[in-house]
């Protein structure tokens, strides 16, 4: 196959559906001779947060000297930007090469009875086996949903196991309460492993001291009283952390110090473990790391924000941010999402910072049509524009803001990156 008939094989297995479970991928992992075994990683799952943890420590420990794999998911603008070592996306045809060598092994899985795997098994499949043939020396691995069940569970023994902030969200798959949620997440967690978990809601962060202990893994809870902010801009923003003083991260909004100072406790682990990562490499990573999509600023005449806040601790994150960046404005908002999101508790957390509201279709076949979504935000706010297209959206916002005035396209990444091609932003 070339990259396009990988891209389309890749995507045409959408409609095996999400089928959380182990055997299936084993099996395909193991007909192309089991390269995740091959391997070192921290893994990272939670529900908010877990992409920018996973830039910070790959960029630290790429500062560090290291070959760094990463695993991330979705993808903004290209599918590439899913598997890349040291920052550098796979190639398209690498892509294509072992997509065609996992497609032959899914052939004779399906002789021999197994069903179809998944989309995502697929695409984790295809990385690992990247990152083996490339010799990278640690793969930071991203939970794509849940943890006890999700694919990239496979592996044996993780340096270290990190969990970001648990909230609500997949409820249909994961279950209806923080205790559930959490026992799915804490599914990541191995025998005599280590643990880093950013501070949870105490239901949630019983059920990761009761795997711990009985896992025997060794649990590092962060406590963020001793970060200590220094300041911010849409530049950036600058603290304390412990002995170290005045690291700066490019990522905006206060979660992402969290993020940061978790990304740092996880490689605090590695340190602990042989790993030579310095304190220069741990500032110099944490400045450089960037996770587009999320409170990235595009423009500045004016203000043009774009945040794959998809969920209700997504959303009460943007506002946050949004009211200590700029508590003078009245926002254009753009706005798409997906039908199974809480999108009724999304609208009436923005709702009192919008002046207009853009309803946009993200390009996904769970999307809450955009006139369906004005209908909705029409209960809590009259001035509505529903938008045919992406870029219409972007054009009438464009129209209806000042050269000082703020612009935020927020909800589902399925249409985040279509926004910020339109800014010549790859």
């Amino acid at each position: 196959m070339n990259y396009d008939q990988a891209i389309e094989y890749i995507h045409g297995t959408s409609k095996f559906g999400v089928k959380l479970g182990l055997e299936n991928v084993k099996t395909l992992l193991d007909l192309m001779g089991n390269p995740h075994k091959n391997l070192r990683y921290v893994h990272v799952a939670g529900t908010n947060g877990k992409g920018s943890t996973v830039a910070f420590i790959g960029s630290i420990l790429v500062e560090s000297g290291y070959r760094v794999g990463i695993y991330t998911s979705p993808f903004i603008q290209r599918f590439t930007e899913r598997i890349r070592i040291n920052n550098d996306e796979i190639s398209k045809e690498d892509l294509a090469r072992i997509a065609s060598f996992v497609r032959e092994k899914v052939e004779i899985m399906v002789s021999k009875g197994f069903n179809h795997p998944t989309e995502f098994e697929i695409v984790t499949a295809i990385a690992f086996q990247y990152f083996f043939e490339q010799d990278c020396d640690i793969v930071v691995l991203e939970v794509g949903l849940g943890g006890r069940f999700d694919s990239t569970n496979v592996i044996d023994d993780p340096l270290v196991s990190v969990i970001t902030t648990i909230s609500y969200d997949h409820m249909d798959i994961l279950g209806d309460t923080l205790s559930k949620i959490a026992f799915e997440k804490a599914g990541i967690i191995k025998d005599g492993t280590n643990v880093v978990l950013y501070p949870q809601a105490d239901e949630a962060e019983r059920v990761f001291e009761e795997v711990c202990k009985e896992k025997n893994a060794k649990l590092n809870k962060i406590s963020f009283d001793v970060a200590k902010i220094l300041g911010f801009s849409i530049d950036g923003q600058e603290f304390n952390y412990k002995e170290m003083k005045s690291l700066r991260i490019s990522l905006l909004g206060k979660h992402q110090i969290k993020n940061a100072v978790t990304a740092i406790e996880a490689v605090s682990v590695l340190r602990e473990k042989g790993y030579n990562i310095t304190e220069d490499s741990i500032r110099k990573g944490l400045l450089k790391a960037k996770w587009p999509g999320r409170l990235e600023v595009l423009c500045r005449k004016p203000v043009f924000i774009i945040d794959g806040a998809h969920n209700l601790e997504g959303a009460r994150a943007l506002t946050g941010f949004l009211k200590e960046y700029f508590p003078q404005n009245k926002i254009v908002f753009i706005m798409g999402i997906l039908k199974d999101k809480e999108y009724l508790s999304i609208i009436e957390e923005v709702v009192p910072y919008a002046k207009y509201i853009i309803t946009v279709t993200p390009q996904n076949k769970r999307a809450l049509p955009a006139k369906e979504l004005s209908e909705i935000i029409k209960r809590y706010c009259n001035n509505i524009v529903t938008s045919d297209t992406i870029e219409g959206a972007v054009k009438k916002s464009l129209e209806l803001t000042p050269e000082d005035g703020l612009i935020c396209a927020f909800g589902s990444l399925y249409y985040i990156g279509e926004v910020r091609s339109m800014f010549s932003l790859s």
